[in-house]
């Protein structure tokens, strides 16, 4: 109990500081949780989800080492960008789930990575997947999810969760699991991703502006996934990426077109 005081003290110690630098700042973006425990949510929802094949069927690596590797290819760009935050922190695992009818992919707090084969056949080339992944990684690296499950759990639930309680741990998971395809982000949030998206890329060969070639390719669609938020709106999203992209004087212009074809015809 005297841990509990101790550590809830803590964070409502934390929310004042935070809550007056957001003030001062203009920002929101109160986490009552650690980096070393944004990774241990994340483990324990990637557990989850191993521990669903029916709602998550994870494509097994035996018979299709060439597309992962294709596929973690792209994330070690992005990884190796010297732009992520939390490069060595979290371990950027990637996971295909075989879905042809879900175009979507995400990223859990603490970096695990799930890309789902209906999205990777709907795209067009290497450039918008790898846009969409440096979306999603940004989620994580800027710790989107936990600063949106503080708000929605409040502090003392969370704080309870921390000390061990692995009921309320639990429950956070399968909030997370359950929201998945995913936690409902600030407008705040899906700027900062969409505009790290182009930085992550900006260094490289590829077009930093791929997030807008999938923006453009999904209008339209009738169920688009939940990153394509309606805030920002899309068309504001695809013209506020082109215009980082130019900003940034990004240089790369490959799509990768070809080969992403044969890759994504042997799923």
């Amino acid at each position: 109990m005297k841990g509990y005081i101790v550590l809830l003290i803590g964070l409502v110690s934390s929310v004042i500081f935070y809550e007056c630098k957001s003030l001062a700042s203009g920002a929101n973006n109160l986490n009552a949780f650690t980096v070393a425990q944004d990774k241990e949510l994340g483990d324990q929802v990637a557990g989850e989800i191993a521990s669903k094949p029916t709602e998550y069927p994870i494509l097994p690596e035996a018979g299709n080492q060439e597309i992962y590797n294709y596929i973690r290819g792209m994330k070690n760009t992005i990884i190796n960008s010297g732009k992520v935050k939390y490069k060595n922190e979290f371990p950027w695992e990637v996971k295909i789930i075989k879905d042809d009818k879900t175009l979507n992919a995400f990223c859990t707090p603490g970096g695990h990575i799930y890309v789902y084969t209906g999205l990777i056949k709907f795209l067009d080339s290497e450039d918008q997947l790898m846009g969409v992944m440096g979306h999603e990684i940004a989620h994580a690296d800027g710790r989107h999810s936990t600063e949106q499950l503080t708000k929605q759990y409040g502090i003392a639930f969370i704080a309870d969760a921390l000390l061990g309680n692995k009921t309320a741990l639990g429950q956070i998971a399968e909030t997370v699991v359950g929201g998945l395809a995913g936690l409902s982000f600030s407008r705040a949030n899906e700027s900062e991703a969409d505009s790290k998206s182009v930085e992550y890329l900006c260094g490289s060969s590829i077009n930093a502006a791929g997030a807008a070639g999938f923006f453009k390719k999904m209008e339209g669609e009738k169920q688009p996934p939940t990153f394509l938020s309606t805030h920002p709106a899309p068309a504001n999203r695809i013209a506020n990426i082109e215009k980082k992209a130019r900003n940034l004087n990004c240089a790369g212009s490959l799509t990768n077109t070809s080969i992403y074809q044969k890759m994504k015809a042997k799923l």
